[in-house]
């Protein structure tokens, strides 16, 4: 549910909460009488004080408030005192049940909308989303300069970021990347660079029709004591098959939360030991995943 439908209910819900609390408040004995109740003392003082001055707080609040949904829900546990109000009119003026009967009917009516309202004012926001979020950070020995140009290269990530395969720049700030998604699937999207400081951010974003809606930001900052670069990542992405495929792959020990740290450790190994081997076999330098499956190289066996 959109949040302006949220607040226009709200909004609407707190005028009527004025407008009813006024009348309340001003006249009484009238509101008693059109509910079936006598117009008396006691029932002045009720509609008046347990009434019409908790509907104004109501209005106040939810009119007033950046977070009006527990004010609804005030409301709505009002509607309940006023539902056992006009059931103690209708056993006391059974004659007047006609009036009163109405009054509860819209009640109710206002009951259903309050509820419907604080639950949308209240929910959270992710509830019904299939996007996750990952958070990491680590410590590199190295000046923050050297650790934002090394990122910076895009081509470079492949190197340490075990679950892709390749990025390609194709310019004007945007790439194009290939990975692998649990079960071996391939997938591929382009992404654009979206913010960007020299030494100290760098932020990113899939574009539309990506296999992997992405989007994200690292930051470096200078570790106390001089101890080199502190690299803080921020990944937030719609995994492939939502939600069920990252609890799939969580379950074969793919946590993606787990994924960027060590991604992150990798990247703190390959900065500060220069572990970026050129072979025959891989001339464009060591690429994490296909690192992650060497095995110990074992002697031939003699003949």
């Amino acid at each position: 549910m959109s949040q302006g439908r949220t607040d226009r209910g709200a909004t609407g819900l707190a005028l009527f909460s004025l407008g009813l609390g006024s009348a309340q408040v001003g006249a009484p004995g009238a509101v008693a009488r059109l509910v079936g109740a006598d117009d008396g003392p006691t029932s002045r003082a009720v509609v008046r004080w347990a009434c019409g001055v908790r509907e104004l707080a109501a209005g106040l609040g939810a009119g007033t408030s950046s977070a009006p949904g527990r004010w609804i829900w005030a409301r709505a546990a009002g509607d309940l005192v006023d539902l056992a109000l006009l059931g103690t009119v209708l056993t006391r003026h059974p004659g007047r049940r006609a009036r009163t009967l109405v009054a509860a009917a819209a009640v109710l009516g206002v009951t259903a909308a309050d509820v419907a309202t604080a639950r949308r004012a209240t929910r959270r926001p992710d509830v019904r989303s299939d996007r996750l979020d990952a958070q990491a950070s680590v410590t590199v020995n190295r000046p923050p300069g050297e650790v934002y140009a090394f990122w910076r290269d895009l081509q470079n990530l492949p190197r340490f970021m075990a679950h892709v395969e390749d990025v390609t720049t194709v310019g004007q700030g945007r790439s194009r990347w290939t990975a692998t998604a649990p079960g071996g699937r391939q997938v591929t999207w382009e992404a654009e660079i979206t913010d960007e400081v020299a030494d100290e951010l760098l932020a990113w974003r899939s574009l539309p029709g990506a296999d992997v809606p992405t989007s994200g930001h690292v930051r470096f900052r200078p570790a106390p004591g001089d101890r080199g670069t502190e690299v803080h990542v921020r990944l937030d992405y719609a995994p492939p098959a939502g939600r069920l495929g990252a609890a799939v792959a969580t379950l074969f020990g793919e946590n993606p939360r787990q994924q960027v740290r060590d991604d992150l450790r990798r990247f703190k190994q390959v900065m500060e030991t220069g572990d970026i081997v050129r072979t025959e076999s891989s001339p464009e330098g060591t690429v994490a995943a296909r690192t992650l499956r060497r095995r110990p190289a074992r002697p031939e066996p003699s003949t």
